[in-house]
């Protein structure tokens, strides 16, 4: 026989009170007297009452969802933006609802446009131009950007790339590197702030930088390019990787083709994933405090939502991991 679910009416004459207040007391809309509260949790418990959440959003025009849009679900360095995001959502009372645009911006839009209509707001990331993001704000909800904005009007919160670019090459320098390379990608507004901070470091010590395209953020491509910067002519001592995941696959083929990491040439990224402590040699990296950054968005973006004031925008100071992958040169 299936059981009767119990309904808001039937919590409402068990406990004595109005199906008006039940509603106001389970949707959080307004406080009561501790003995009606505790009678309505009673009965609440005694009758296994479950809120409907499409009803309760109608009434309070809250969705209790929060939507989160990232690149690459499977770089370990938006799990843990998600990993901290997502601990905070729980502790407001919030489900996250998670978007994996797979780094294809045509994608961004129609995605999020979605989103928009199912939750109370929105974290984003996006391969977008600034000038070809106007269309996020006809979305009608709070949102946070990962990531430096000049001139839309929205929160956003990022990891000092310049500075923790400007302290990687300062270590390479000091370790006694004389031909620094760099691998970028240029898709990413990111990367124009590390290449920055490394040209600046360098620039102070009187040293050139040489640069190398890659193509797409991943270990594959690290392992792609290896070879043309390993045996295209005289390669560099040190090469700065834009993130871990490409200094991961550049230190697999690397040694692949009989390089010996890091006497041949010492390896650096960003991101500081939890994969790079246990390759062979550990790689050294800048860890950008992935997710703390998930933390300060959710926090900004709940202020937002419950209409408090919050920083419009959040920088958070990286640190320099030293590992193996990094050794003096004589």
């Amino acid at each position: 026989m299936k059981k009767n679910v119990a309904t808001i009416r039937d919590v409402a004459a068990a406990a004595g009170v109005s199906t008006a207040t039940v509603s106001k007391f389970v949707n959080g809309a307004q406080r009561f007297s501790p003995a009606v509260e505790a009678t309505i949790k009673e009965v609440i418990a005694k009758l296994g009452y479950r809120s409907n959440p499409l009803a309760a959003s109608m009434i309070t025009g809250r969705t209790k969802s929060i939507g989160l849009s990232v690149l690459d679900v499977a770089n370990p360095h938006f799990t843990s933006i998600v990993k901290g995001a997502n601990r905070v959502a729980l502790a407001h009372g919030y489900t996250l609802l998670l978007v994996d645009t797979e780094e294809n911006p045509d994608r961004e839009r129609p995605l999020l446009e979605a989103l928009s209509r199912r939750v109370d707001g929105i974290i984003m990331f996006s391969r977008m131009l600034e000038s070809e993001m106007d269309w996020v704000m006809e979305l009608g909800k709070p949102l946070v950007y990962f990531g430096r904005l000049s001139r839309l009007q929205i929160p956003w919160v990022i990891s000092d790339d310049h500075r923790g670019a400007y302290m990687l090459a300062r270590h390479l320098v000091s370790q006694g590197h004389k031909r620094i390379g760099y691998l970028r990608f240029p898709r990413s507004r990111r990367d124009e702030e590390r290449l920055a901070g490394v040209r600046a470091c360098l620039a102070a010590h009187d040293m050139e930088l040489t640069v190398y395209e890659g193509g797409a953020p991943t270990a594959a491509e690290g392992e792609r390019v290896c070879s043309s910067i390993l045996l295209g002519g005289e390669h560099p001592d040190a090469l700065i990787c834009y993130n871990d995941l490409m200094a991961l696959g550049f230190m697999k083929a690397a040694q692949a083709l009989g390089f010996k990491l890091p006497e041949h040439i010492s390896v650096a990224a960003f991101d500081n994933i939890e994969y790079g402590q246990y390759t062979s040699p550990a790689l050294t990296t800048v860890d950008l405090q992935s997710e703390r950054m998930g933390v300060a968005a959710m926090e900004k973006l709940i202020a937002a939502i419950d209409g408090k004031s919050a920083p419009a925008a959040t920088m958070i100071e990286p640190q320099l991991i030293l590992r193996a992958s990094t050794q003096a040169r004589a």
